[in-house]
């Protein structure tokens, strides 16, 4: 029997090649050798301020964008988190037995308090919780995260443990699969990871081609390479750019001009966007086919919600009995 791998994918908005590379890519590789349960995280999403009148529209444009980037409906279940109320009816269970000085440890938690002091919530507070019943209510054991997710899997695994030890064992322990992509710098501030929070620094998957050329254009580099010094980190980032969407040959004439000295980076920019752009155009055409079929979508997240209760229900009904509940 394959295992199981659970992701969860915060409706943002906006797919860049930073979440592409980071995560979607290793999804769609792994929805061939597991079992795979991907799911659109909005009652996560709601733990921060955020405008209702977009919230739906977000969570359509997740799954578009994600069904596009090559997560394939009919090899894993895709679906709505809140389609799905198990996740919050096992989230309170494990509630139960999960000590708040754990969760006061989370650094997340004291991050977003920092950044959003006005809207410090109990939901924000809990977020790991609900995560861990997210990857425990399909007793998932394979879950691909960034490093920043690490803490809260390690969460899960104690939760996992101390219910097993109280009423039996239920839960395997899940581990973390930390994705083998570099991480993809901001193209106009290096020292920042690329965000949407942070304009000019991203590529979309669905920006036109004009859109690309003109961001790659702009992207932070340095005066030249001088012999002797490490690559600076705008520099670095393009390299790790084109290592991602660039022929080996093209990768290795741009290394040896730059060890030379005799890069030119508007040619180096110029080629790397012409790979972007090439590379995602598969995926802007499969996008745009898809936001003309809502009722498409819709069926999707509709049937993989029906799928994902399957399971939900059966693990929620096997703890509700081991907890003394029925």
């Amino acid at each position: 029997m394959r295992s199981r791998v659970f992701s969860g994918i915060q409706p943002t908005g906006v797919i860049h090649l930073g979440n592409y590379l980071g995560a979607i890519k290793s999804w769609v590789d792994l929805q061939y050798k597991h079992d795979s349960f991907f799911c659109i995280v909005d009652y996560h999403a709601i733990t921060v301020p955020y405008d209702p009148a977009d919230m739906r529209q977000r969570i359509f444009d997740a799954a578009v964008a994600n069904i596009a980037a090559g997560l394939d409906p009919d090899v894993a279940t895709i679906f709505v988190q809140s389609h799905v109320p198990e996740h919050t009816e096992l989230t309170w269970l494990l509630n139960s037995i999960t000590p708040m000085g754990w969760l006061g440890r989370m650094t997340q938690f004291k991050e977003k308090s920092e950044q959003f002091k006005e809207n410090v919530n109990v939901g924000l507070f809990d977020y790991p919780v609900l995560q861990a019943a997210d990857i425990l209510l399909y007793k998932a054991e394979v879950i691909p995260v960034g490093e920043d997710q690490v803490q809260h899997i390690e969460l899960t695994r104690d939760i996992a443990r101390k219910f097993n030890s109280t009423f039996g064992d239920t839960f395997p322990e899940p581990k973390a699969l930390l994705s083998p992509a570099a991480r993809i710098m901001a193209l106009n501030d290096p020292a920042k990871k690329m965000s949407k929070t942070l304009p000019g620094s991203y590529i979309g998957i669905s920006d036109l081609p004009a859109e690309i050329r003109d961001k790659m254009m702009k992207a932070v580099t340095d005066a030249g390479p001088t012999p002797g010094q490490e690559m600076s980190p705008g520099t670095a980032n393009l390299f790790t750019l084109l290592k991602e969407f660039s022929a080996p040959e093209t990768v290795r004439r741009f290394q040896e001009e730059y060890d030379s000295g005799a890069i030119r980076y508007s040619e180096l920019k110029s080629v790397l966007a012409d790979d972007i752009v090439a590379a995602l155009a598969p995926f802007r055409e499969k996008r745009e086919e898809l936001l003309g079929k809502p009722v498409v979508v819709k069926n999707i997240l509709r049937q993989g919600a029906d799928r994902a209760r399957l399971y939900a229900r059966e693990t929620l009904l096997e703890v509700k009995g081991k907890m003394g509940l029925l």
